[in-house]
């Protein structure tokens, strides 16, 4: 008789397409991260921002930065995870989701945003945003429940 607790779950096809997927997307939030930290005033410039953008970019505290940080690179982590088919996966795009929240609520309640920064198209991308990280933590979290993340 078999022991059905060591058969690992089949792995669906749809894990690898959303992982790839989610990989792409979130190495885009690493790159941007890591050319604003290496080249702030070239990449922001080269990316349409204007004076007021980056000062007020370049005036971020450091502590958000951390979220920041925690945001791109753990959803980066996650993707990866995810590939690996790894439970870590959840753990981190749930570390990522935190520093979402707190990077979008600092920016969301900052009386000194420039106003270019919080327009109809920003708070699109901010959707955007939340609803792909919402999706890849709940895919992980459905995956891991299943029995294909390890």
């Amino acid at each position: 008789m078999q022991n059905l607790e060591s058969t690992p779950a089949c792995v669906p096809a749809h894990l690898w397409a959303v992982g790839v997927i989610s990989l792409l997307w979130n190495s885009f939030g690493c790159f941007d991260y890591a050319q604003t930290k290496l080249d702030p005033v070239g990449y922001m410039i080269s990316m349409g921002m204007g004076e007021a953008e980056i000062a007020y970019t370049q005036a971020m505290p450091a502590w958000l930065s951390v979220f920041w940080a925690l945001g791109v690179w753990g959803s980066l982590a996650g993707s990866i995870l995810l590939l690996l088919r790894s439970r870590h996966a959840v753990t981190a795009f749930a570390v990522s989701l935190v520093g979402l929240a707190v990077s979008q609520i600092y920016q969301f309640t900052d009386s000194t945003i420039p106003e270019s920064m919080y327009g109809t198209a920003m708070i699109g991308v901010t959707a955007v945003i939340w609803a792909s990280l919402l999706f890849f933590l709940w895919y992980a979290n459905r995956m891991k429940a299943a029995g294909v993340l390890r």
